[in-house]
């Protein structure tokens, strides 16, 4: 393999776990999500007091109004609920429901599921070490700039 080769291997192994795991999902009752909303979702469960379109719309890399629109569709489709804000009358804080967080957990199951099926090819310790690489890459590019996880749109 040149090294040429790796953004590749890593891009396609992403595409195949997001395509999997929405399979399973949609099996499950959770047809209506696509990938980037598990962008939304993994950004909210680390915020459970919420956020505003505002601030998802940056951590997204959007517009406040593509956010907005965002919401309003993660609104009508159950996983989201907008509440007031504490202390800004004319924000809203975005939330995830009941049903974003069982869509949640349902996500970590599956994605623990693709990782043992990983280990089945690969072996548990040679998974460990690309885990750990991989971390290693994420940590040196995080000493240039902020990493996040985020579509790219």
């Amino acid at each position: 393999m040149s090294m040429s080769e790796l953004p590749g291997l890593l891009a396609l192994t992403f595409r195949a776990v997001i395509d999997q795991l929405h399979e399973n999902l949609a099996a499950e009752g959770f047809s209506d999500v696509r990938p980037a909303h598990a962008f939304t979702f993994q950004y909210l469960s680390h915020r459970p007091e919420g956020v505003t379109a505002v601030e998802l719309g940056e951590h997204l890399g959007m517009t406040k109004q593509a956010a907005v629109q965002l919401i309003d569709e993660l609104t009508q489709r159950g996983y989201v609920e907008r509440r007031p804000h504490p202390t800004d009358r004319r924000s809203r804080l975005i939330r995830l429901t009941q049903r974003g967080w069982f869509c949640i957990e349902r996500m970590v199951f599956w994605s623990a599921e693709i990782e043992r099926h990983w280990a089945g090819l690969i072996g548990a310790d040679q998974l460990d070490q690309l885990q750990n690489g991989l971390r290693e890459f994420v940590r040196d590019t995080a000493t240039r700039r902020p990493v996040t996880l985020r579509p790219v749109w």
